[in-house]
């Protein structure tokens, strides 16, 4: 039960980056590689907030999700509205780009030596039956159902989450309807880069703050999209706490660096078995 309780609050990261990876493409068809180190770069702004300003720490998150607004507004503006209507693959390879020159600035700025990231709240962990938790792990756990209901229900039954999915399925018929199909992607972007801030602030925590550090968790939370079929918002949850729980067995009962191998090779498995995905839908799969 330990090893599944960890397992799940590393999920809970893998989800809410997967969450962003899965809402972009379901928008707007691109895959951003480059979500993670959007993330860690968020990460290190509240880092200097709390660290160099003596900033608390609930005005400094907010303050470094401020700044994940205005970098997703930049990024889209400054370079992905420039390429909305080239290629899906001149797309990725902008976002590898992305990836490569914010992990490069990032190292220039504070270098690559790993730093201690404060966590939200302090406190010796405390047993529950046979399994050891802290406080601040509850709070990853309860900060992530909170956003993923959110995000989820805004998505589903608002007219913001309408326009989302009409543009997603035809940008044209979209526009002929009313809808500003640039704002759309546009907010969908920053949403994107929220919750990879989010997840990146979960993260320094339990690892360290490094410009490294949100790679794995890249790898990983695609891979729960993956497995969730990549155009479910559900499916990429459970895809992410799924990954979160195997990758924790693997570790401690047959190596931590064999992990990403037997993941992958979980996705192997079961997209042999269901190409879809679990939640990715026959209709969706054969329109992408």
């Amino acid at each position: 039960m330990q090893i599944i309780v960890s397992g799940l609050i590393f999920g809970c990261i893998y989800a809410l980056v997967a969450l962003g990876l899965v809402l972009i493409y379901k928008t707007t068809a691109v895959v951003n590689f480059a979500q993670g180190e959007m993330a860690m770069f968020t990460t290190f702004i509240s880092y200097v907030l709390l660290t160099s300003y003596g900033i608390s720490y609930i005005p400094a998150i907010i303050l470094s999700l401020v700044f994940a607004v205005l970098f997703g507004l930049a990024v889209y503006l400054g370079l992905m509205k420039r390429v909305q209507n080239a290629p899906h693959l001149n797309q990725v390879v902008l976002t590898l780009g992305l990836f490569m020159v914010v992990n490069g600035v990032a190292g220039l700025i504070w270098g690559y030596q790993q730093k201690p990231y404060p966590t939200a709240i302090e406190g010796r962990p405390f047993q529950i039956g046979n399994v050891f938790i802290s406080a601040n792990e509850i709070f990853i756990v309860i900060l992530t159902v909170i956003l993923m209901l959110v995000f989820f229900l805004v998505f589903r039954y608002t007219k913001i989450g309408l326009a989302m999915r009409a543009a997603s399925q035809d940008p044209m018929a979209s526009e002929l309807m009313g809808i500003k199909v640039t704002t759309v992607f546009m907010g969908t972007w920053i949403l994107g880069t929220v919750l990879g801030g989010v997840a990146g602030i979960m993260t320094a925590p339990l690892t360290f703050l490094s410009p490294n550090m949100m790679s794995e968790v890249l790898m990983l939370a695609f891979a729960g999209a993956v497995l969730g079929g990549f155009v479910s918002l559900p499916g990429a949850v459970f895809g992410g706490f799924l990954v979160g729980v195997f990758e924790n067995l693997i570790s401690y009962y047959i190596s931590p660096e064999m992990k990403i191998v037997f993941v992958f090779l979980l996705i192997i498995v079961v997209l042999y078995a269901r190409p879809q995905g679990l939640f990715g839908g026959r209709k969706l799969m054969k329109k992408v």
